[in-house]
């Protein structure tokens, strides 16, 4: 009998062991970003009302049929020494064609997602930095943020080495510009 020489585990892949058997409280989320277990609370209602009219306008404006999954979790590619992130955002939009959902277990990868969205909620930061980056990692070409601590919308764009090369970020109120595949105007009036 030969005995089979097993790489020992790192304390990344223990940390991702741990993560992936969690039980969370029902309508808890876990995540794994940037090597820290972060598990939040169910939105409120005016996170839900934020989202909802996102999603009504992408549904009507948008140049490209899109099906939407609200907390979808993904699987993006880590950079530097922090484990593979399992991150779950608010909302992912991608092209209908691509039927990206059918068959897609509780963790998907995150190729062919057009866009990701962000509310802030009990950990701002984390949006507004930590999962931002994440997504870039994973090649995501849009994350927009509705950032309810500074009444602004900020859309990401241009994922390169490690973060977002592109933003622009408005007040409440006023409008920013969807690019292809979207190619519409959000209108943000109604988040004031």
């Amino acid at each position: 009998m030969t005995a089979v020489a097993h790489e020992p585990l790192t304390q990344d892949d223990v940390l991702l062991e741990g993560f992936l058997a969690l039980d969370t409280p029902e309508g808890f989320r876990a995540e794994l970003i940037e090597g820290e277990i972060v598990v939040t609370p169910p939105p409120d209602g005016d996170h839900e009302d934020y989202i909802n009219l996102i999603l009504k306008q992408v549904i009507r404006r948008s140049r490209t049929d899109m099906d939407f999954s609200g907390n979808k979790g993904l699987k993006l590619t880590s950079g530097g020494a922090c484990p593979k992130n399992h991150v779950t955002p608010d909302g992912t939009f991608a092209p209908a064609k691509l039927r990206l959902y059918r068959g897609a277990g509780s963790w998907m990868p995150c190729e062919g997602v057009a866009m990701v969205v962000e509310v802030t909620s009990t950990r701002p930061q984390a949006d507004r930095e930590a999962k931002r980056r994440c997504y870039a990692r994973g090649g995501i070409p849009l994350y927009l943020l509705v950032d309810r601590g500074t009444s602004s919308i900020t859309l990401f764009s241009d994922p390169g080495k490690g973060d977002y090369r592109e933003h622009r970020t408005v007040p409440f109120g006023k409008p920013i510009a969807l690019p292809e595949p979207f190619a519409f105007e959000l209108e943000t009036t109604d988040f004031l």
